[in-house]
């Protein structure tokens, strides 16, 4: 795994901070942290999206995002764990790792060219 693909990863880490932050800030500072976490996953996604795939890159973003906010939401948050929803997630994951396994490296590299 490339350095680029560390930063989708890092990015997705940011947005599930956020999108709970949404939710869930109540005071200043946590409106703050909130603001700060966007601020970071979307310069670090943009960063990765000048050398990958924008769309692929997107949607393992979105995919990673929503993964680890239902699971904060879950373990954090007494959210009901419902199986259907983990299945759907963990389906969702699996499009995911697909879509990173069939972009080639030869795709990468002609993002970097173009």
């Amino acid at each position: 795994m490339n350095k680029e693909w560390v930063k989708v990863f890092i990015a997705a880490f940011f947005e599930v901070f956020w999108v709970i932050g949404l939710k869930h800030a109540d005071s200043l500072l946590e409106w703050i942290g909130t603001v700060i976490s966007i601020l970071i996953s979307f310069y670090v996604l943009i960063m990765a999206g000048k050398k990958l795939p924008v769309g692929t890159v997107y949607a393992v973003f979105v995919g990673l995002g929503t993964a680890g906010t239902v699971a904060a939401e879950i373990l954090l948050f007494d959210e009901p764990f419902k199986l259907a929803k983990l299945l759907l997630i963990f389906l969702l994951l699996i499009g995911v790792v697909g879509l990173k396994l069939v972009t080639n490296d030869n795709e990468e590299e002609g993002a970097l060219t173009k």
